[in-house]
């Protein structure tokens, strides 16, 4: 198995080689070279209580020789057979006739970027003692990656973790998840920016190949492949669970989690057609209807600030698909999106992302009366506001046959948020109760790349002068 680049410019690497980098060299994103498929066998049996064996075999199928089975299992075993999550991993709850909330807010940060990271954890743990190797890992998050990371990541003693989260635009629970770890190999860095701001400094920093190679540079953003593939485990495991093609309505900002859906169709799934849920970031909604994905100024503050981004980064792994998987006609693309900050594909490629994905926005109003009419109608049920954002988007589409939303981070995360629109304020579960009682640690760098990679060199223990 073995892993190319979407912009056709970088030699292929295999499956840990792309892992551990994160970003191809040409600046394009991993993908593999061809789609594997997941046996008959494994997809009938992908109920809720083989969640990890699932996981060992969607790894196993896109790691190849890189993975025996045993260390697949191993992995997968490290990341969800423990205590770290509830035992179905993924609970997927009945909220109506055909209507199916998958809660993914149960692991440690309570966000479903835990899923991933919690595999991540581990794979990275399995290839640096191989190498005998140290690692410098970044992160740009709007508020749920860095909190998910550091928690996978903290205390690991080959691996340095620097989260950018832009200062001011998360909820407190989200920075205390980064800021109050106590880990020394942890390091949050608040910038003053927005995510799109860090996330265009940490491509810099993979773009610099010099500064890249003297670090052991990787990053943990849905840019990393084993992020797309760790989230489609919970796709095949809801797919094997329900009758029929389900639809799935995914609320997403950085495409990651939508896209992932695609993967597990394309490797067996009974995956129907994914509903992309943003806010008033509507970047994504907005290239369906027209065509065109076109960046609209600065991303604009939401009360579902994980998707307050305007650059969905995954979006170009779906162009790469698209265009027939034609590398040169990618970076073309990418190349007028970097001058003009809009691309257009082709008339047929939009036709094929059309087929697969539909896309609807909800503003903050909608996401309040969302939160308010599940409080209302489902017995004092709570939702964050982003799986509210979601339920806003499915209740303007048309339906047929079983629905599954998303429910990608858990209410405490956003307390202020829920409370506003329920008048009840939801609390923290009680292994994370005493998080703002915990010191903070974090320092205050320049909405600059060349300041950033300075404070990096000067403290990754994986740095070669």
């Amino acid at each position: 198995m073995r892993y190319v680049s979407t912009r056709g410019a970088s030699a292929p690497v295999s499956f840990l080689d792309a892992v551990l980098a994160g970003l191809a060299p040409d600046g394009g994103l991993y993908v593999p070279e061809r789609w594997p498929t997941l046996a008959p066998s494994v997809l009938a049996r992908a109920g809720f209580d083989a969640y990890a064996d699932v996981a060992a075999q969607v790894l196993s199928a896109f790691a190849g020789d890189d993975l025996s089975r045993e260390d697949a299992a191993a992995i997968a075993d490290a990341a969800y057979a423990g205590a770290a999550f509830p035992p179905a991993v993924t609970p997927l709850v009945q909220t109506g006739p055909g209507d199916w909330r998958l809660e993914l807010c149960h692991g440690p940060s309570l966000a479903f970027k835990d899923i991933a990271m919690q595999l991540i954890a581990p794979l990275y743990a399995h290839a640096l003692a191989r190498r005998d190797g140290r690692l410098t890992v970044v992160c740009a998050t709007s508020g749920d990656t860095g909190g998910a990371a550091v928690e996978a990541l903290k205390g690991h003693d080959r691996i340095d973790l620097f989260v950018l989260l832009p200062h001011g635009r998360v909820s407190p629970v989200q920075q205390r998840f980064m800021t109050a770890s106590g880990a020394a190999n942890v390091h949050p860095i608040l910038i003053d920016g927005d995510f799109d701001d860090c996330q265009a400094i940490v491509k810099a920093m993979f773009a610099d190949r010099d500064f890249a190679d003297r670090a052991s540079l990787s990053g943990v953003n849905s840019i990393n492949w084993a992020r797309i593939l760790a989230q489609a485990v919970y796709y095949v495991v809801a797919a094997g669970a329900l009758e029929g093609a389900p639809t799935f309505v995914v609320p997403t900002g950085n495409f990651g989690d939508a896209f992932a859906g695609l993967v597990a169709k394309r490797i067996g799934a009974d995956v129907g057609r994914i509903v992309i849920a943003s806010n008033a970031n509507d970047i994504l909604p907005r290239t369906l209807e027209s065509g065109t994905y076109a960046r609209a100024g600065a991303s604009q503050p939401t009360l579902s600030p994980a998707m307050d981004i305007q650059v969905a980064s995954n979006f170009e792994r779906l162009v790469y698909e698209a265009v027939g998987r034609d590398g040169d006609a990618t970076a073309r693309l990418y190349a007028q999106f970097a001058q003009s900050g809009a691309l257009t594909p082709p008339p047929e490629a939009m036709l094929r992302i059309r087929s697969e994905f539909a896309a609807g926005a909800a503003d903050d109003a909608a996401t309040q009366a969302a939160m308010r009419a599940a409080w209302r109608h489902g017995a004092g049920d709570m939702i964050c506001p982003h799986t509210a954002v979601a339920r806003a988007v499915l209740a303007r589409l048309p339906r047929s046959g079983p629905v599954v939303t998303l429910a990608t981070a858990h209410p405490a995360k956003f307390p202020d948020a829920v409370a506003d629109a329920i008048g009840a304020t939801p609390q923290l579960p009680f292994w994370c109760a005493d998080l703002f009682d915990r010191p903070e640690r974090f320092d205050r760098v320049a909405n600059d790349a060349a300041a950033v990679k300075a404070f990096i060199s000067q403290r990754s223990r994986a740095w070669r002068s």
